[in-house]
């Protein structure tokens, strides 16, 4: 959001770019809360910030020019971590009689005194989590009109769900950046929605696609929130798994529907693979454009419940207490990062590769896989169809 501009150094980039910025946000409040993400080598969203490209390493301190490529530098996780660190440290500095406080690792530091214990030590990966934080600390020390600045969807979603929680408090979030720059009034959202939406909705938008859980194939926020108005009884199913998260198993056949009606709104069908059968078969819906599983589905759903249930849900405590992610429906890549589980259905190609071919190439014998599955050879197999043995 702040880029560069003329800055030469770091240096530069602290005390003509970011300490300025602060300073003009002071103008309009009387406290200033500078929350940083982590990025820790184990995390969820590892895979996926590599997916977004690797930057060239750049080490920051003082006198370190700025790197030509601004976006590029930030994709690399160790240069965030000293950039964050970097200009958390200026904080204190700040001439202000004013509070600005600034998160730094697990710590806070601020410009003045101030009790932080409610705030660290810290535990949380994510700064969507830890803003929530801040915005309950504010709260308790009575600010009635609070304003959170961000580009993430989460943060809007995790504001709407505390503004319920905080009635008497008007929670705006200052979203989007440029042409897209609007203010949105989180209290307003949460008074429409009413009480039970406002505890589902988290879960609701970590179950239809977030950072750490994928999106349904084709199918969209929007239709997702329609699917929602129409099958109204999910919203008590989900708030009971945003409030009891253990009790996923009890939710499935409830989450099952909804994904049916989220591709076939007219579909009167309760089981998910036999849907996905009639989809395919009867509808003539593309592979990808047909629901996941059964098996797919309950790994999808351990990882929102896995997100909006422990995650989100402990946003307002300083060291959330997390199970480990494999029986969520993660599994270890490596020592110290995770890939999704996607399903506990064996790979269809590696299933199914018995009966599609064999590997005989001078005639089928009694160890022929086809012969063995009572299946003719086909075209994909080593003899190329021709063998008439079986």
């Amino acid at each position: 959001m702040l880029r560069p501009g003329s800055a030469k150094t770091f240096s530069d980039y602290a005390s003509q770019v970011f300490l300025p910025y602060v300073a003009s946000q002071l103008q309009q409040a009387s406290r200033v809360d500078i929350v940083w993400d982590e990025y820790r080598p184990d995390s969820l969203k590892a895979e996926t910030r590599v997916k977004r490209g690797k930057g060239v390493r750049r080490r920051v301190e003082a006198s370190t020019p700025i790197p030509g490529n601004w976006q590029e530098f930030l994709r690399t996780d160790e240069n965030k971590v000293e950039l964050f660190s970097f200009l958390a440290k200026k904080v204190p500095c700040i001439e202000t009689e004013k509070q600005v406080l600034s998160t730094i690792q697990s710590d806070v530091v601020c410009t003045q005194s101030k009790n932080v214990s409610r705030l660290t030590p810290c535990t949380h990966e994510e700064a969507d989590t830890r803003i929530i934080l801040h915005l309950e600390d504010a709260v308790t020390e009575e600010f009635n009109k609070i304003s959170i600045g961000t580009v993430d969807t989460d943060v809007v979603v995790l504001a709407v769900a505390a503004a319920q929680r905080h009635g008497n408090t008007e929670i705006w979030i200052a979203f989007g950046t440029g042409k897209s720059f609007r203010f949105l009034a989180a209290h307003e959202m949460a008074r429409i929605l009413g009480p039970d939406r406002c505890i589902a909705l988290p879960m609701f938008h970590s179950f239809t696609g977030c950072d750490t859980v994928s999106f349904f194939g084709g199918r969209g926020k929007r239709t997702a929130w329609d699917t929602w108005r129409s099958y109204n009884d999910i919203t008590s199913i989900i708030v009971s798994l945003a409030n009891t998260p253990e009790s996923v198993e009890s939710s499935v056949t409830s989450l099952e529907r909804f994904v049916i009606l989220l591709y076939d709104r007219t579909s009167s069908l309760e089981d998910i693979n036999q849907a996905r059968k009639h989809l395919f078969a009867q509808k003539e819906r593309s592979i990808e454009n047909i629901p996941p599983t059964k098996a797919a589905l309950v790994q999808h759903i351990k990882r929102a419940v896995y997100q909006a249930g422990y995650c989100w849900a402990q946003a307002t405590t300083s060291s959330p207490d997390l199970p480990c992610p494999s029986e969520w429906g993660w599994k270890r890549k490596e020592p110290c990062s995770w890939e999704a589980n996607w399903t506990s259905l064996p790979e269809a190609t590696v299933a199914c590769r018995e009966l599609l071919r064999c590997g005989c190439k001078k005639g089928c014998k009694k160890n022929c896989k086809c012969s063995k599955a009572a299946l003719q050879c086909t075209a994909l197999c080593q003899c190329g169809g021709q063998c008439t043995e079986n």
